[in-house]
């Protein structure tokens, strides 16, 4: 059936309305429109060894089968990711709502002020709970961001410390591991050294510039790091604070002892797991820095009435304007996400987030307790929502036997076992944790009470308030909570009232159909560190766009990124680094970029620790093949790659590419 096609229903335009647009553009047919716009010269000339396209009653049922074969299991892996509830009025006008999932990147605030609001909401949290001056409107995750905050303060280290060339940035030991990992490779190019270890045991000096520890720590324990920043501050050393942002509703917030940049992770406000991601990262400092913090910062203005208006805000710091000048290569937010997290804390205000926080917290304190009582040893002195038990090496498999078939999934370590209680642990799930334990020692189980005891000393306990204003009092019914919603949204131009014609990387052309999964619990509810064979779905999904992306880019492999194309132009050009060291090439340091190109191409170029020597363009954008030939040869001996987007940032593409590649693989 014709109406049946994926194809015809999503681009929108039948046959008549074609036939009425290439009437009126002087062209016969949609071939010879593509024969006067793309040149035969880099046209592909045989047919793509694709799957045939499918129905969208197709696509449903084969998302529905794919997410069957993700295993629901109740997981306490924790790790910096947890069960969240996003409520249902939030759902369903928001994420479900392509009101807001289709608008484009707010540029332009007149037709922007629902989203701008929304953002500045999140903001607001963010400063709020941390205890910080600023925040920014998002960031990619958790580890970018923490990466983005070192790059930050290895830039703005004092006089005196870039004069001693200190660049040694250490990292607490009990930090996530993916963090850590993010963090290694960012620091490499720029030259800055990495040193890991137990803050208890270290001393800064006069080479270290900065420091990282998480909160609560990756184990689980709420550790008093005032002595630790004041140390640091003392030798001129700034201090980075990886929080759990829920836990800050019961935990005295980093701003209040000291720390000098707050990051993390929004997932636990309201966001599901989804095997990792997307979620929003958050990006918390001190008011020195709001000329330098990475990312999108969205302010207040007034308008020609004298009323509030929102706006992005400091976009001088943008690559677009900095290019490689620019100290970051984010030129974008996890916009959604943030919007999303910032309504879950509306929606809930001060009460709410703190009564969420302080559940966790005690059904945690009863879960130890009742495991104590059965005869574990339980590490954590002071915890938010995570236990720490000894378990032994020599039945390690014995237990984690037992556990799934209960279809339980813990947190395995050394000889010990996490557990993380979050937002969607009820108390028939805690009876059933303790079953296991209690089976493990073939002893009877004993049932979990006393929900009210805390177990955190009264230093580490949150004493100031937090979202105090009228905003986050307002709307705590699901009715006025819509209204709220709604009202932002008629303030927003997107794909629901009219097209875009801005093109861009940010575009959100998506289908219906392919947004199902977002709401779908067997793809939302998988935890990303769980055994492979619980998450089929996902990976069978992962592997078959991996196929279909190698077979359309004629490439051998690939790496997936985050929602974000900086990302992947920095690892593509972490690749080249790697190789051109690993032939014994890597003083070649200069890569050519042309004048029309994307401000965070040569952003990403200067964050891989390359040089970029810019090649002209003409008045419409298009590489000047004689400059690029000119500046190829006169950087030969030190010239790494050339990077350009295809097609360009224009929308046009570049006719001679063949030539252009020929030119610098002889150089």
């Amino acid at each position: 059936m014709q109406n049946d096609k994926f194809l015809n229903r999503h681009i929108g335009p039948d046959n008549e309305q074609i036939a009425e647009m290439l009437q009126e553009i002087g062209i016969s047919t949609v071939e010879e429109l593509i024969n006067q716009t793309i040149p035969s010269s880099i046209r592909l000339q045989e047919n793509l060894d694709l799957p045939q396209p499918k129905t969208e009653a197709e696509i449903y049922e084969k998302l529905i089968k794919l997410g069957k074969k993700n295993k629901l299991y109740k997981t306490y892996i924790g790790l910096g990711y947890y069960g969240a509830m996003m409520p249902p009025v939030i759902q369903r006008n928001v994420l479900e709502n392509p009101a807001w999932y289709t608008s484009y990147t707010p540029y332009q605030a007149e037709i922007s002020q629902g989203r701008l609001e929304a953002l500045l909401n999140f903001q607001t949290v963010i400063a709020e709970l941390t205890a910080m001056d600023i925040a920014n409107a998002s960031l990619l995750d958790e580890a970018t961001a923490a990466a983005e905050a070192m790059r930050m303060l290895f830039d703005n280290r004092p006089v005196r410390k870039k004069k001693l060339l200190a660049n040694k940035f250490f990292i607490d030991k009990k930090i996530f591991p993916q963090t850590l990992s993010v963090m290694q490779l960012r620091a490499e190019p720029l030259g800055i050294e990495l040193v890991v270890g137990d803050f208890m045991q270290f001393d800064f000096d006069e080479t270290f510039f900065g420091a990282l520890v998480q909160y609560p720590n990756s184990d689980g324990e709420v550790i008093d790091y005032k002595q630790f920043v004041e140390k640091a501050h003392n030798n001129d050393a700034m201090v980075v604070v990886a929080a759990d942002i829920l836990s800050l509703a019961m935990l005295t917030p980093p701003g209040e002892w000291g720390a000098d940049v707050v990051v993390g992770s929004s997932q636990r406000l309201g966001l599901p797991v989804g095997f990792g991601g997307p979620h929003a990262g958050y990006f918390a400092t001190s008011q020195q820095f709001i000329r330098k913090i990475p990312g999108r910062i969205i302010g207040v203005s007034k308008d020609k009435y004298g009323k509030p208006a929102y706006r992005m805000t400091l976009q001088t710091r943008e690559q677009h304007i900095k290019r490689e000048r620019a100290t970051s290569n984010i030129c974008t937010a996890q916009a959604l996400l943030a919007i999303l997290s910032g309504f879950y804390a509306v929606y809930h205000g001060y009460e709410g987030l703190k009564n969420i926080a302080q559940n966790i917290h005690k059904k945690t304190v009863a879960l130890s307790k009742t495991l104590e009582n059965l005869g574990f040893n339980q590490l954590n002195n002071n915890y938010f929502d995570t236990l720490k038990i000894e378990i032994g090496n020599e039945n390690f498999q014995a237990f984690q036997e037992i556990a799934l078939k209960h279809k339980v999934n813990f947190r395995y370590f050394d000889n010990y076992l996490g557990i993380s209680i979050d937002e969607l642990t009820s108390e028939k799930d805690l009876n059933k944790i303790v079953k296991i334990f209690a089976e493990y020692l073939s002893k009877k189980a004993l049932k979990v009470v006393d929900f009210q005891a805390v177990a955190i000393d009264e230093v580490f306990v949150r004493q100031s308030k937090f979202l105090q204003e009228d905003l986050f009092k307002k709307y705590r019914s699901e009715t006025e909570m819509m209204r709220y919603i709604k009202r932002l949204e008629r303030k927003d131009i997107s794909l629901a009232h009219s097209m875009i014609p801005l093109g861009s990387c940010t575009m959100k052309l998506n289908s219906a159909v392919s947004m199902f999964a977002l709401s779908d619990v067997h793809f939302g509810n998988i935890h990303p560190f769980v055994p492979e064979n619980q998450a089929k779905g996902y990976l069978k999904i992962i592997n078959g766009l991996k196929k279909d992306l190698l077979t359309i880019t004629g490439m051998d492999d690939l790496s997936f990124q985050p929602n974000s194309g900086a990302s992947g132009e920095h690892t593509g050009l972490m690749t080249i680094r790697a190789y051109l060291h690993d032939i014994g090439e890597g003083h070649r340091n200069i890569v050519l970029i042309p004048a029309s190109a994307h401000g965070t191409n040569p952003a990403s170029c200067v964050m891989a620790g390359f040089k970029v020597v810019v090649i002209k363009t003409d008045d419409f954008g298009n590489i000047d093949v004689d400059d690029l030939r000119e500046k190829a040869e006169a950087n030969s001996q030190n010239l790494a790659g050339f990077m350009v987007t295809y097609p360009s940032t224009h929308g046009v593409f570049e006719s001679r590419i063949k030539e252009m590649c020929d030119i610098i693989h002889k150089n």
